[in-house]
């Protein structure tokens, strides 16, 4: 395999795991934290870090957008539940530790 062809693949796989999220609504971020440590906030930072890393203007609202699928605000008025007193308590508990 290419360096060019692994990127390509790489590029294809992560905008397949975006689309998944997107279609997914029903997957809350704190299951998603729970579950794998990360959640699509995570994602949103790293694409906005691979940026910032090659000089590549983008803000973060601009990358939420992208992994979202739309702005944050109103993913999250259209889509996020509160927290039960279970997820928070499991997000506590997987918590790193200093």
């Amino acid at each position: 395999m290419t360096e060019q062809q692994k990127l390509e693949l790489e590029a294809a796989a992560f905008r397949r795991l975006v689309d998944h999220l997107q279609q997914r609504t029903d997957v809350q971020n704190i299951d998603l934290m729970n579950l794998s440590g990360f959640c699509r906030n995570c994602l949103s930072k790293w694409y906005k870090a691979a940026a910032d890393e090659r000089q590549v203007e983008l803000s973060l609202d601009d990358a939420r957008e992208a992994v979202y699928g739309m702005p944050y605000a109103e993913w999250k008025a259209l889509h996020q539940k509160e927290a039960s007193a279970e997820q928070q308590a499991a997000f506590e508990q997987g918590k790193p530790r200093d």
